[in-house]
């Protein structure tokens, strides 16, 4: 279910307090002034990384505390905490808790993809707040910018909850940190060249927040939903109504004496597809996360595909034990994707030369169990008729091989794997 954040409705900084973003060039070097600015060093100021300021010129600026604690102390009304209109695309809790776990992966600009359907970015900030001209540090802001994207099979849409969180400050005496602001600014675009006829993206009525600190702090999540239009099912057509879509975010930084500069940094990048295909996906019509990487993984000590599993590690690891043999072989499927093949006459095509490849090698086997496996599979675009006998076959229990090409039109359909769609093997032992 797809509940919507009620949130105040805000106007972004005027010029007074114009949104700055972040600014992560290396900066003049400064010398750390007494904190007793003037109000003429303060006029103008700026946010910038703090990773681009020498460690000498952020001491004494290790002693940040939580807002909402320093807020009390500046004799601010903190109102409680928010949490009831957090919203549940599917489960947000739990991928927020997975996505902890994956600290390196979710700081990347397309934060941790887990699948086609969820993704998550959390992004630590580390700000420093000085005059433009580099002679005062006027305070620090840390905070942690989250990103939870959830695709849908069965629906074209997709949800991002963003949020601020985990907000510490420490400004100087003269600087109110009660009146500095974050802001989160979501856009998106259609790639054309990867789309259908006439791709359309639907964004929500709000596609930006920009607050003051302690509205963050009380009200830390908002959530956006993006739709594409349908127009019935038109994949017989061979319309399968494609839309090849990005959604970025930019972050912003600002307080009351601020200079006025702008230009934008995307700190978030979502790469979306939204589809109406048809059987061949499974559910008709569905949204994924084009970047994720989709993995078909089978286990050699599985009873139900360990013939089949181990053809393939072969292949992948040992090509020199596959047929056919030529110096030098390499099959794909580990470090080179795969690649589905939809059309019928040359799944049938691989098929075929696969078979005869078997009777080369093997002879007839009729009246046995067995069966020609085959592998890159007859539903790849690597098949056999690829040209470049970079394939193996092998004659493996025929149970086996049924097996494990039900798990292959499974990862199809519960990835929503299309025609051309990429995707990867994992054999374990």
């Amino acid at each position: 279910m797809h509940i919507r954040i009620a949130l105040p409705h805000l106007l972004r900084s005027t010029a007074t307090a114009a949104v700055l973003t972040l600014l992560t060039a290396a900066t003049t070097t400064v010398t750390q002034a007494a904190p007793t600015a003037s109000e003429h060093d303060v006029e103008r100021t700026v946010f910038v990384d703090a990773s681009s300021v020498p460690a000498d010129q952020l001491r004494g600026m290790d002693h940040l505390v939580p807002y909402t604690e320093y807020a009390r102390s500046h004799g601010s009304n903190v109102p409680a905490r928010r949490t009831a209109d957090v919203p549940a695309p599917d489960d947000p809790q739990d991928l927020h808790q997975e996505c902890t776990k994956h600290a390196a992966q979710a700081k990347a600009t397309t934060g941790w993809i887990k699948s086609r359907f969820e993704s998550c970015q959390k992004r630590p900030f580390d700000l420093v707040l000085r005059d433009i001209r580099g002679t005062t540090t006027l305070g620090r802001l840390k905070f942690d910018q989250w990103v939870l994207g959830f695709a849908y099979d069965g629906s074209r849409r997709v949800d991002y909850v963003a949020s601020i969180e985990n907000i510490i400050v420490q400004p100087i005496p003269t600087e109110d940190a009660t009146k500095w602001r974050l802001g989160q600014h979501f856009r998106h675009s259609v790639d054309v060249s990867s789309s259908g006829p006439d791709p359309q993206v639907t964004a929500p009525q709000t596609e930006e927040r920009d607050e003051l600190l302690g509205v963050w702090d009380t009200q830390p999540h908002w959530n956006l939903t993006y739709t594409s239009p349908d127009k019935g099912p038109l994949f017989d057509q061979g319309n399968q109504q494609r839309v090849a879509s990005t959604v970025s975010m930019d972050l912003s930084a600002s307080s009351p004496n601020a200079a006025p500069f702008t230009g934008g940094s995307t700190v978030y990048n979502s790469n979306v597809r939204y589809d109406y295909a048809g059987k061949v996906a499974g559910k008709f019509k569905g949204t994924v996360f084009t970047q994720a990487r989709v993995e078909l993984a089978m286990s050699q000590k599985d009873p139900a595909v360990n013939e089949s599993a181990l053809h393939i590690y072969d292949a992948l690891n040992r090509p020199e034990r596959t047929f056919p043999s030529w110096p030098g072989k390499s099959v794909p499927g580990g470090k080179e994707p795969l690649h589905r093949l939809i059309d019928k006459d040359k799944q049938e095509a691989n098929r075929n030369r696969s078979i005869k490849e078997c009777g080369k090698v093997w002879g007839d086997w009729k009246g046995t169990k067995l069966q020609c496996d085959e592998y890159p599979f007859a539903s790849t675009k690597e098949g056999s008729t690829k040209g470049d006998n970079r394939f193996s076959v092998r004659l493996i229990d025929g149970a086996d091989n049924e097996t494990g090409g039900r798990r292959l039109d499974q990862m199809y359909t519960l990835n929503r794997i299309l025609d051309g769609d990429s995707f990867y093997m994992k054999i374990t032992n």
